[in-house]
């Protein structure tokens, strides 16, 4: 945009060169000047300018202002921005001239960083906007100040002038508008403008984790679901971590076997026992009880404390002795009631009614219960029952 604007100026400096208001020494010296920078030997064009000597107003005003696109196009920024300011300053300038040179004027020190002092003028420039060029880019340039200075309400109303144009979406405005509204903490303001990103950068996994962010921050878990595993389907590269808060919120909206799937796809060059244990979680949930099994088997190996859960859903599949042969290896001193009540259940499934009775009596023993003293009081009439029967 700048170089375009300074290729203006330097047509409308040859133009006007002979202009009623330049004197004709002035005028000399401005076409001489503008010669040499149409041949790009800047700085001859400043050497020229620099030792011309004026007395008039308006010359020193055109003259500065040449002189401070020559500077520019010589990569002396300082000098630029004091010759255009000069030029600005003096207000001789006729009023096309005047607006060109604040746009260039503005645009400089906004490249320098001096964001306060670029401000007024670009608010100046709105006031009165010629037909050849184009407000939106003020309003954009004013959004992009008032974000470097971390103004979020004036960034946010500078864009909202900009959005007034009605363009089509682009990722610059955008982008400093979603910045402004984290800042603010409007999510919802947040999310739709992220979703409008996505749209011109669906590949971008920056937009997409953003957004799931704020769909979890503000509670919308099935919405959060939903975007990040279409991003998935959209190519994009999901680390880890995000595979893992996928299959989380598969599991948190009942999609508990999906969950595990993608788990799966996790442990194949990750067999972390804390993974290994969710995905056996999910595999439980999906009612997937061989998968489960398999998958707390794998834990059980990295820690004894696991062959409890292999014991009660080999126990729940009707493998008894497998399950007894599990619950040898559950040595948890805190956990043995339980484990002396799960034996008596897997002997008694097998019809060993005196070791089921064993167990149950050393599970009320070693913690008195409702439940193991009904196993107890149970088994001992079945087996009271029997022995009848058998005499």
């Amino acid at each position: 945009m700048i170089r375009r604007l300074i290729i203006y100026l330097l047509l409308m400096g040859a133009a006007s060169s002979s202009a009623a208001e330049l004197s004709p020494y002035a005028a000399n010296k401005a076409l001489q000047a503008n010669q040499f920078a149409q041949e790009e030997r800047f700085i001859d064009a400043i050497r020229v300018l620099e030792e011309t000597q004026l007395t008039r107003a308006y010359d020193k005003a055109y003259l500065a202002r040449m002189l401070g696109v020559f500077y520019w196009q010589n990569e002396q920024l300082q000098p630029a921005i004091q010759s255009l300011s000069d030029a600005v300053n003096s207000g001789e300038l006729q009023e096309e001239q005047e607006w060109t040179t604040r746009r260039m004027l503005a645009d400089l020190l906004l490249m320098d960083h001096q964001y306060q002092p670029a401000l007024p003028h670009y608010y100046q420039l709105t006031k009165q906007v010629p037909k050849d060029q184009k407000a939106h880019e003020l309003w954009l340039r004013i959004g992009q100040v008032h974000y470097q200075l971390q103004q979020w309400k004036k960034t946010l109303e500078a864009m909202a002038h900009y959005q007034h144009f009605q363009l089509p979406d682009q990722v610059t405005p955008l982008s400093i508008t979603l910045g402004a509204q984290l800042q603010l903490e409007y999510w919802s303001a947040a999310i739709d403008t992220l979703k409008r990103l996505i749209t011109l950068e669906p590949s971008k996994s920056n937009w997409w984790l953003q957004l799931v962010s704020l769909e979890l921050r503000t509670g919308r878990q099935k919405e959060a679901l939903s975007s990040l595993s279409l991003a998935k389907l959209q190519g994009v590269e999901l680390s880890p971590q995000e595979l893992r808060l996928l299959a989380q919120l598969y599991a948190q909206n009942g999609i508990p076997v999906r969950a595990a799937q993608l788990l799966e796809q996790l442990l194949a060059t990750n067999s972390d026992l804390e993974l290994v244990t969710e995905c056996a979680t999910y595999w439980q949930r999906a009612k997937e009880w061989d998968k489960a099994i398999e998958s707390w088997s794998i834990a059980a190996k990295k820690d004894r404390q696991y062959y409890w859960n292999v014991a009660l859903l080999q126990s729940q599949k009707g493998e008894y002795k497998q399950a007894l042969a599990s619950l040898d290896h559950v040595t948890d001193r805190q956990r043995q009631p339980e484990v002396a009540l799960a034996r008596a259940r897997a002997l008694y499934k097998l019809n060993q009614l005196d070791d089921a009775l064993a167990q149950a009596k050393k599970a009320h023993h070693l913690s008195p219960s409702r439940e193991s003293q009904g196993w107890v009081d149970y088994l001992t009439q079945l087996r009271a029952i029997n022995a009848r029967q058998t005499s």
